[in-house]
């Protein structure tokens, strides 16, 4: 009897047990409380916290009074957290539900920032990983944000950082693909170096890149007995860069050796994945 009353014992206290838990799970509280726990938690910096109560304030009152509010400060809880895609989400469902929101522009411009951010903050601050090395896919959505952010809202606050932003990305974009264009130099890819090297003269042609792109250019030209072509790059460089290293002081172009790489006949099969 007694095993037997130990165990009614123990399967009451689980299920008044379970009971609680469900009930305190499943309390809704107001939707004011829940906006001001958020607003508390991001000024005290605990972001996590500010935004869990953002998600439970849009879940249990998606068309409430702080519905909109909740949106933004969902979108700068998630960035400062580091949730950069999250960010872009949030900002993505804003600008969704909120296409002629006053705020439409701060959306706008907070999922440029994502992106711009995105592994890139992260890789250069901590890792040592130059920006320039990675994909580009997110730098483009960034540039495509910031751009729209212009056109659309011109006289924003944000418009002036925006702009400076996109600077910035435009001379990554660029170096992305000198990089690639040594990359094809060592493989001994001459048309492939000067394709991408021609790519940053003719579209980012205000970017740091563009001496390094013509000097390539030239390189390349003269790798493929191109003379016609490197003499006209030559011209372009004088032109633009007088004061390059690329050249003498009689103003003659010194062209470095494109040595390419000693690579195995097993690294070159597999496409440099095996072998040295």
């Amino acid at each position: 009897m007694r095993s037997g009353f130990r165990f009614v014992l123990v399967a009451a206290t689980m299920v008044l047990g379970a009971c609680a838990s469900t009930q305190e799970e499943g309390d809704v509280l107001p939707e004011e409380t829940y906006y001001e726990e958020a607003r508390k938690a991001m000024n005290s910096g605990n972001f996590n916290r500010a935004e869990t109560n953002l998600d439970q304030l849009e879940t249990y009152y998606p068309f409430g009074r702080y519905a909109e509010q909740a949106q933004l400060d969902l979108i700068y809880a998630r960035y400062q957290n580091l949730d950069l895609e999250g960010a872009r989400s949030a900002a993505d469902r804003f600008l969704r539900l909120n296409p002629q929101s006053e705020y439409a522009d701060y959306a706008l411009y907070m999922r440029g920032l994502a992106s711009y951010n995105l592994d890139v903050g992260l890789a250069t601050r901590y890792l040592g990983v130059d920006p320039t090395d990675r994909d580009p896919g997110e730098q483009r959505r960034a540039f495509q944000d910031f751009s729209e952010l212009l056109s659309r809202y011109p006289d924003s606050d944000y418009a002036p950082d925006a702009r400076q932003r996109m600077i910035a990305v435009r001379n990554r974009l660029a170096e992305l693909e000198l990089h690639a264009a040594r990359y094809y130099i060592r493989r001994q890819a001459y048309l492939a170096a000067n394709n991408r090297a021609r790519y940053v003269v003719e579209n980012y042609p205000e970017s740091p890149s563009t001496e390094e792109a013509l000097i390539l250019m030239t390189e390349t030209y003269q790798a493929l007995d191109l003379d016609e072509a490197a003499s006209d790059s030559i011209r372009l460089l004088a032109v633009n860069h007088p004061e390059s290293d690329a050249f003498d002081r009689n103003m003659r172009f010194q062209g470095r050796d494109l040595t390419p790489e000693n690579r195995s006949l097993l690294n070159v099969v597999t496409f440099g994945l095996m072998g040295n």
